[in-house]
């Protein structure tokens, strides 16, 4: 099917799988992996990745970080919501949340789904903690993704049917295929190959400028779902490796991700990847073996959707609507008897400093240390604010289950 010559002599009776198996596939097969520095695309791309950059850098430091803190453990639950949406498993962010703090639903399916969202927040609080720092396309991080990722799943999702044989075969956390697989009508490298391109995916990516490595996201992106590393788990693999590489080269601070807009466009999303999947057209599209064209276009919308999610991030959280919408829930809740009055001034001294010390509450209310203290154990039990301790300073906290009335189109109501 392929132009290009193999790097390795595979005699053609020897084209039937065998475990591991290296059939010798050239890794010119994947070329281009960035765009071309004379294609047409690039200076339109250009311009958008200089937008993007300075969007997502002006959103990031328009905060106190207290806030940032705050709404970053948000969009983890988000990210992972939108992450296991795309592959078809729905698990809203109230209920990740619940897995969070230990507290499983009954019902094994629904479990098993909770502690799957648990597990991709986990890689992903590691990521924002600079775990992926300077190396997201590396090899050894592509595979310390998995690795972190599919220990924590439990037994029942890291088993795979071998789509011929239908033989049940184990998802090893960490380690590559061992078996040949097909995706749709794409037949990625055999599983003997696999070191080898990755070895080239990381000589490429792993080395550019901060400019050219925002410009070449969606190339691996893709790249990396055509190799198709592992049995199972890629997806949410490679979208990781987006957010830590966006996370480094964007100063995106955690608080927006690319895998909101990727699920609201799911199926112009996959249609991307699969025309990406495609040989070049003609002597025109590049001049490497698989399409340069359609990799122009999935780039524009990669680095769209990444704007788009950014302008979306910056319009909800905009100070003055977030206080009024907190305000409104607070007013509610006073009303109801639920919180004391003077809440809001709580609230709204912490969203405007980031943070708050508990010394200062009484003063800030022209209250008497006592009733400072009932405010604030109000506003925690509502899970409104948070502390490391009895005396540490005071941080807002977005909840999953306040979201649909603190930052609204999020992400679906709960309804569980």
């Amino acid at each position: 099917m392929d132009d290009v010559e193999p790097d390795i002599k595979v005699a053609k009776s020897e084209a039937t799988e065998v475990k591991g198996r290296d059939r010798g596939e050239n890794t010119g097969q994947m070329e281009p992996l960035v765009l071309s520095g004379g294609s047409k695309h690039r200076p339109a791309l250009n311009d958008l990745a200089i937008e993007l950059a300075t969007a997502s850098a002006g959103f990031s430091r328009s905060m106190p970080n207290g806030v940032v803190t705050a709404l970053a453990d948000l969009v983890r639950a988000m990210n992972c919501y939108y992450s296991n949406l795309i592959e078809g498993h729905d698990t809203h962010p109230v209920d990740i949340e619940r897995a969070l703090k230990k507290d499983y639903s009954t019902d094994p399916e629904q479990r098993n789904l909770q502690l799957e969202a648990e597990a991709h927040v986990t890689v992903q609080k590691w990521i924002d903690e600079g775990g992926l720092k300077g190396r997201a396309t590396t090899t050894d991080a592509i595979l310390e993704i998995h690795r972190r990722f599919c220990e924590l799943l439990p037994e029942e999702l890291l088993i795979v049917e071998h789509p011929t044989t239908k033989e049940k075969l184990p998802v090893i956390p960490g380690k590559l295929r061992q078996h040949d697989v097909k995706v749709g009508r794409h037949v990625p490298v055999s599983a003997g190959a696999l070191l080898r391109f990755l070895t080239r995916f990381e000589e490429v990516y792993s080395k550019l400028g901060k400019s050219e490595t925002i410009l070449a996201a969606a190339a691996a992106h893709h790249r990396l779902a055509w190799i198709h590393p592992f049995l199972d788990g890629n997806g949410r693999v490679i979208r990781l490796m987006s957010y830590a590489t966006l996370l480094d080269t964007l100063d995106t601070g955690g608080i927006w991700s690319i895998a909101r807009g990727l699920a609201r466009h799911v199926e112009e999303y996959k249609k991307h990847l699969a025309n990406c999947d495609l040989q070049k057209r003609n002597d025109l599209d590049g001049r490497g073996n698989l399409s340069e064209e359609a990799l122009s276009e999935f780039t524009h919308f990669f680095l769209e959707t990444c704007l788009d999610q950014v302008k979306f991030m910056e319009e909800l959280v905009q100070p003055e609507k977030l206080r009024a919408r907190i305000k409104l829930w607070v007013d509610e809740l006073i009303e109801t008897g639920e919180l004391h009055e003077k809440s809001g001034l709580v609230l709204d001294a912490i969203l405007y400093r980031g943070e708050l010390p508990r010394s200062e509450v009484a003063d800030l209310l022209g209250a008497s240390a006592r009733t400072a203290s009932r405010v604030v154990a109000g506003l925690i039990d509502h899970d409104a604010i948070t502390s490391e301790s009895s005396k540490a300073p005071l941080h807002i906290t977005f909840p999953a289950k306040l979201a649909s009335r603190w930052m609204p189109g999020l992400f679906p109501e709960y309804r569980g």
